[in-house]
């Protein structure tokens, strides 16, 4: 019997995790591979939706002038992108990984759909997916709430800079207070920027917990998996 609440989750990760610092110690992503390469040795079937926040924002592209119609579809690209780049990461680091996209793009890796997805997860490999939706004006976590309804993820996991959720930004309000659990209905009623009203509303409407947390520290993807309370617990 397996040691975990859930053997088969998704993580939302923003692609600002590829984004190298100055600093010669472990980064970031570092870590972040070591914790997969670890959840594959256990079998726990993992799917990630990595964003393109290191390239472009749709929203914030739209305020510079660019339409948002292409704008959206350039962050798509870009998400692309991104997981060509961590799958290669993984694999250097001795984890297996398959790269599936919305988009079609047949000559770099398969379209996604529920059945080629859940043989690479069956088969051992972490499945990165990429081109959010395929469709403009839906932000990668709705793609990522998507998705995991999609391949019967037990719980999606949205990876933060922060460890949870708060009343407001806890970086520039130091008066900010934490939520260690919340509804879905009072993430929608206190309008907290967790994640976007369709993706919180697909999570409600087919009963997948979201935990939002720090990835940054180890060994929390593992405590979150056996039930421990790290960040902030979103469900019914």
């Amino acid at each position: 019997m397996s040691e975990f609440l859930y053997n088969r989750i998704l993580i939302k990760l923003s692609g600002e995790i590829l984004l190298r610092d100055n600093t010669s110690g472990e980064t970031p992503l570092d870590r972040f591979v070591n914790e997969v390469k670890e959840l594959q040795d256990l079998s726990v079937e993992v799917a990630i939706v990595i964003g393109a926040g290191n390239v472009i924002r749709g929203l914030h592209a739209e305020e510079q002038g660019i339409d948002r119609y292409t704008a959206d579809y350039i962050g798509m690209i870009a998400t692309l992108i991104n997981a060509l780049f961590l799958k290669d990461i993984l694999t250097k680091n001795g984890v297996k990984a398959s790269v599936m996209s919305s988009l079609e793009v047949k000559d770099v890796c398969p379209s996604f759909s529920k059945e080629g997805a859940l043989r690479v997860m069956g088969g051992g490999k972490i499945l990165i997916l990429a081109g959010g939706t395929g469709n403009p004006y839906f932000t990668t976590d709705t793609a990522a709430a998507l998705r995991a309804i999609e391949i019967n993820a037990e719980i999606l996991l949205k990876a933060t800079k922060v460890d949870g959720v708060y009343t407001s930004d806890p970086v520039t309000d130091p008066e900010a207070k934490k939520f260690n659990q919340l509804t879905y209905e009072e993430v929608i009623k206190r309008n907290l920027k967790v994640m976007d009203l369709t993706a919180i509303s697909l999570c409600r409407e087919n009963h997948l917990p979201i935990v939002v947390c720090n990835m940054d520290k180890p060994g929390n993807i593992k405590k979150i998996l056996k039930g421990e309370r790290v960040g902030t617990l979103i469900k019914g």
